[in-house]
């Protein structure tokens, strides 16, 4: 197994890990740093000891804050962060930028940032499709042979260029988005992780909050909530779509967890390789989510929710088109 399922062990990690996101950045309504460092440190207590993060998020004003609260235990988490999309401090628009010289920079910031020597994972957050991703692969390589990086990953790509990825240097994991409602990583790239020994890091397990219930009808998305320019969580096809969560929400009863916790038991019952990384700026629903690490699906439960939300039932791409010209995973026909 890579360097990633490694570092897990070393941490005492359980499989579901946090995403950071949400604290600074997406969905609006971002924390006051003190309550953020609070958050994180609860987080630490329950037991969370992968922690997500990236340069782009909150204009890297997560990383800092993930340096601020989780300093003091380093060595005892596993520290992933992303690089090669960053917010441009005089346009405020995101830039998608893989070349060497940029990798190398921007991972110099995020150890400053993190208060940290070294990542545990350093990923490429978006494949730059002006240059070659054997060439950015490589770049994040010789940082791994530096000791400022312990493994490499990639985001949001396909099978294909994984395989190109891997060839040039190892890749310890690739994050997806991968839920029950969305399933793109089973076209393909799910079997590539499993060929090569790489982790697949689910992000939005719990859909971006649509199976945890926290979007209804009538939903008002905040300001800058990346939500509100996704197909699927808006007019018609949120109407169809959450017509699909009753059977879902019911199951979630019957079993006595939550939608959330159910969710989460779904992505993890995968495959070993599959490390789900839900997000949420709230204590209480890290504490929920968490709890999902005790729950195992029995055959029937898995085969009753395989068959839910399938992806020609869904209405609505995932991104719309500006962002999916940003990515490079497999899409269903």
């Amino acid at each position: 197994m890579s360097e990633f399922y490694n570092r897990l062990k070393e941490v005492a990690s359980p499989r579901i890990g946090l995403g950071c996101m949400n604290l600074s950045h997406g969905y609006g309504h971002y924390v006051p740093e003190e309550q953020g460092i609070r958050a994180l440190n609860d987080a630490f207590e329950m037991g969370y000891r992968h922690f997500d993060t990236a340069t782009l998020y909150g204009g890297t004003a997560n990383e800092s804050l993930l340096g601020k609260a989780l300093a003091s235990k380093r060595r005892e988490l596993l520290l992933a962060s992303k690089c090669g999309m960053a917010m441009d401090p005089v346009s405020g628009k995101r830039v998608i930028d893989g070349r060497p010289d940029t990798l190398r920079r921007q991972c110099e910031e995020s150890l400053t940032r993190l208060k940290t020597d070294h990542l545990d994972l350093y990923y490429l957050h978006r494949m730059d499709r002006q240059v070659p991703i054997e060439e950015s692969v490589g770049a994040l390589g010789r940082l791994v042979e530096q000791g400022k990086l312990r493994a490499v990953g990639l985001s949001e790509i396909s099978a294909d260029t994984l395989r190109k990825a891997h060839a040039e240097y190892p890749v310890a994991a690739v994050q997806s988005e991968y839920s029950l409602w969305t399933r793109n990583p089973e076209i393909a790239l799910s079997q590539a992780c499993q060929e090569l020994g790489t982790a697949l890091v689910a992000f939005s397990p719990l859909g971006r909050g649509f199976l945890s219930g926290a979007i209804h009808a009538h939903t008002a998305y905040a300001e800058g909530d990346m939500r509100a320019g996704m197909p699927r969580f808006n007019g018609d096809n949120l109407t169809h779509n959450l017509t699909l969560l009753a059977h879902f929400n019911a199951m979630a009863n019957d079993l006595e967890m939550t939608p959330a916790q159910l969710a989460l038991a779904w992505v993890k019952a995968q495959g070993d390789h599959v490390i789900p990384i839900p997000g949420s700026r709230s204590v209480s629903h890290m504490q929920e989510n968490l709890y999902a690490e005790q729950v195992v699906l029995s055959e029937v439960d898995l085969a009753q929710l395989n068959k839910m939300m399938l992806p020609g039932e869904i209405a609505g791409a995932r991104y719309n088109e500006a962002q999916q010209a940003d990515i490079d995973t497999e899409e269903f026909v």
